[in-house]
């Protein structure tokens, strides 16, 4: 048997990790005619030969492959004019889509711009009522009906109590009786 011969040096290189120098990676081989072999400290050893997976394709896929390219080269004119009709119709159907959509958001702007307007005439309402309710003098009122139209308060045998089938308000058409 032929003996080998092995030297290593190991230097702290970058970030004191252990490296070795390519030369020491080798083992040399003493004896007749035989190559170098190396050796590799660590995880990255090489592969040797490719694994025999990767050598053979299955005709089969290549087959295939082949086939699918021949049928990619000639298209009938039936598949042309259907692919055509199709590629029609989905052109109308995106048209129609987009149109939808554009109705859509005009609608919604509308409706915004409606929705303001009624916020500002609500506002306006509000605020013309305030004016109304403020310049109201409660008390020039009570002295008006009571001095120059000659009203009274209601006395106690005045007011008559009765129950409404509605809750709005009632229409008096004749004489209450006594």
């Amino acid at each position: 048997m032929a003996s080998a011969q092995r030297t290593v040096s190991r230097s702290n290189g970058a970030y004191g990790r252990n490296r070795t120098s390519s030369a020491s990676n080798r083992a040399r081989v003493s004896g007749s005619g035989s190559r170098p072999r190396y050796y590799v400290e660590g995880n990255t050893v090489r592969k040797t030969a490719p694994a025999e997976d990767d050598r053979k394709q299955p005709k089969k896929m290549i087959n295939t492959a082949r086939r699918n390219r021949e049928r990619a080269k000639h298209m009938s004119a039936g598949y042309v004019l259907f692919l055509s009709a199709a590629l029609i119709v989905t052109g109308i159907i995106l048209i129609n889509y987009i149109g939808l959509q554009s109705d859509i958001t005009n609608s919604v702007q509308h409706i915004s711009s409606l929705e303001k307007q009624l916020n500002d005439l609500k506002l306006a309402n509000d605020e013309e009522y305030s004016r109304i309710t403020s310049r109201v003098n409660l008390e020039e009122i009570k002295r008006i009906a009571i001095q120059e139209l000659g009203m009274q308060y209601a006395q106690e045998g005045q007011i008559v109590s009765f129950e409404s089938q509605s809750n709005d308000y009632v229409k008096q058409m004749a004489d209450i009786p006594q």
